[in-house]
């Protein structure tokens, strides 16, 4: 006998099919994790510009802005650094499921010679969320050396791994494209140029900002900043498409991919 789960056949073994279990689209569980911290974003710059207006624009050109840094938003003020970090911290434990889902998907599907590649981009991943939770959790104001070479590592591995997918998936990979799969590259392209544009934008504006010190340029460059962080989370929800048809099981055995 069998048991049909979505669109999957598995055998009725107890091993292997546990009797109290959950069964998630893994597509789902990708939206989730890009969610979580999207949302979280947003509530922060929102509550930052009601409630700390003047101390989240303020700067040392004493000119005026309307929006804050993205440091400023999700790290200096009470509910925002919370919110935030609670938000990091949820979806960088279900980044690990992903990783073990594009680890597989490279071993399957990527040409043996390109295998050294997949490898860096899973590192390039690993340490880019390593270095998202340590931004995160160690703001600009409590220790600015450890929060200044997190974001720069986040942005460098952040640009690699986008690089590195892309290039994988587009000139690596050993099956003909399908329709989900096509919509996933026209979104990685789009969702790595913007970010490479948006991150060119954020360094202008911020030299402006420091050299000229004029009114509403220090705005440009927090709007830039979210572009970068916003065209991140593009970028990552892709594995929503990556993994059509893939489903999470979880049991008090632990969890599976079905």
């Amino acid at each position: 006998m069998s048991k049909r789960i979505g669109s999957e056949y598995l055998p009725l073994v107890d091993e292997e099919i546990p009797r109290y279990r959950i069964v998630l689209n893994f597509s789902k569980v990708a939206w989730f994790t890009v969610s979580l911290p999207f949302f979280a974003f947003i509530f922060c710059v929102i509550w930052s510009v009601l409630y700390n207006f003047e101390q989240s624009t303020f700067t040392h050109c004493q000119v005026y802005n309307f929006l804050p840094s993205i440091s400023a938003a999700i790290g200096h003020y009470k509910p925002q650094k919370d919110v935030w970090k609670a938000a990091i911290a949820i979806q960088a434990f279900i980044r690990a499921l992903v990783f073990i889902m594009y680890y597989r998907f490279y071993k399957e599907k990527i040409y043996k010679w390109a295998q050294g590649m997949s490898n860096m981009a899973l590192a390039t991943y690993v340490i880019e969320n390593i270095a998202l939770v340590s931004l995160s959790f160690w703001s600009s104001n409590e220790n600015y050396a450890i929060h200044k070479l997190s974001f720069i590592t986040f942005l460098v591995m952040s640009i690699i791994h986008m690089f590195l997918s892309y290039f994988l998936m587009i000139k690596c990979k050993n099956l003909t494209k399908d329709v989900s799969e096509t919509i996933s590259l026209k979104w990685k392209f789009r969702s790595m140029v913007l970010n490479i544009t948006s991150i060119f934008l954020a360094g202008y504006f911020f030299y402006r900002h420091n050299t000229f010190c004029e009114p509403l340029v220090y705005s440009m460059f927090a709007l830039a900043e979210y572009l970068v962080v916003v065209t991140n989370m593009s970028f990552h929800s892709t594995a929503a498409w990556d993994f059509v048809g893939r489903r999470l099981l979880i049991s008090p055995k632990g969890f599976r991919i079905i």
